[in-house]
């Protein structure tokens, strides 16, 4: 990445402060975008650049409706594809606490149950709003953002209903950035919320689920953050029989030292010859606003990678939001010098004149 110039900016956050924002793109548009090639109809936007391809459903969605979609995501240098059900998959607004109290007054799709083998048993949760979007989102109309050696796709929903007692309408924002000459695309989901709460957090796939016959899509995970300064490497073996996500691979910012980073990736491999491509990895690019995360495998050869952020005291009218980097990567050592690059950031934006990471 070129770094144009840093200056100073002001944004609404809960509380409002002031951030050093580094500008990463040029402020003219491209005069030259063979680079890069949108296709758009009524379904999805496809964006092919240099070194990637992706999809963006706006109804009918292959699998899931936020993020990017299911195996649409392929790195043109090895021509390996995501194994998942898609990438930066975001679900309800959520909290801390049982829904028990008013449980029989929710939808049977938004009951959040906990003493099994999806949830665990450790740390209940609750709705805010719904829907879930990943499965129940109405069409959307994203906006395209094209400038000069990029390409920006930005997706806004706002939810449904609510708890009882609680409002709707807050707003979800998703901004995924296409850098020219990139195997990675930059993203953030973000929160503008209409509810107060004392531990609100959004949930999102970072990078995404894997689907997998005894290890045949890929060959191990690695979570920077768990065992030691060099991270946790853990073989395919270890996710060939289910558990939930606190018996192992967990981690929650309220019984852990914070990371100095937070990258999760898995290794992908040839389901015909067994040989070892590229890491696909998320880098949350903010340790601290990680409230837990999980690697765990349900039944039916899944694997959820799911990520919970914020988790803070909040009040109707404030926001928050994280920042990530997903991609392909050839080496651990590549991922960490991205993220040296990156880390610290909490927000994207874009315009025509560029795009920017924030604090």
């Amino acid at each position: 990445m070129t770094f144009r110039r840093a200056c100073f900016a002001l944004i609404p956050s809960a509380p409002t402060l002031f951030f050093l924002a580094i500008v990463v793109a040029t402020s003219s548009p491209a005069a030259d975008d063979s680079w890069v090639r949108i296709i758009e109809d009524d379904r999805a936007i496809k964006i092919e650049t240099d070194l990637l391809e992706a999809s963006i459903a706006k109804k009918n969605p292959v699998q899931w409706m936020t993020g990017i979609e299911k195996q649409s995501f392929l790195d043109k240098t090895t021509g390996f594809r995501e194994v998942g059900d898609g990438l930066m998959v975001v679900d309800w607004l959520m909290e801390a606490g049982s829904d028990e109290a008013w449980r029989d007054q929710l939808k049977p799709t938004d009951r959040y149950l906990f003493n099994d083998l999806n949830h665990g048993s450790t740390h209940r949760k609750r709705m805010v709003e719904g829907p879930q979007l990943c499965p129940w989102m109405k069409p959307v109309q994203p906006e395209v953002i094209r400038g000069k050696n990029f390409v920006a796709v930005k997706t806004q929903y706002r939810y449904e209903y609510a708890a009882p007692g609680r409002n709707a309408g807050s707003l979800w924002t998703q901004l995924i950035v296409f850098p020219k000459g990139k195997r990675y695309f930059v993203s953030m989901d973000r929160i503008d919320t209409v509810n107060d709460s004392e531990e609100m957090f959004l949930r999102n796939d970072t990078p995404g689920c894997v689907r997998h016959n005894q290890g045949d899509t890929f060959s191990e995970m690695y979570l920077s953050y768990l065992g030691g300064p060099d991270g946790l490497r853990i073989p395919a073996g270890e996710f060939f029989e289910p558990f939930p996500p606190d018996a192992k691979f967990n981690y929650r910012r309220d019984t852990h030292e914070l990371p100095k980073d937070f990258i999760r990736a898995y290794h992908l491999r040839d389901k015909e010859t067994g040989k070892d491509g590229p890491w696909l990895a998320g880098l949350t690019l903010e340790p601290s606003v990680v409230y837990e995360a999980w690697c765990s495998q349900r039944p039916g050869n899944i694997i959820v990678m799911i990520e919970e952020f914020y988790g803070k005291p909040i009040k109707a009218g404030e926001s928050f939001s994280e920042a990530f980097i997903v991609g392909y990567f050839d080496t651990i050592e590549e991922m960490h010098e991205v993220y040296e690059q990156h880390k610290g950031h909490t927000a994207v934006s874009v315009g025509a004149n560029g795009w920017r990471l924030e604090k």
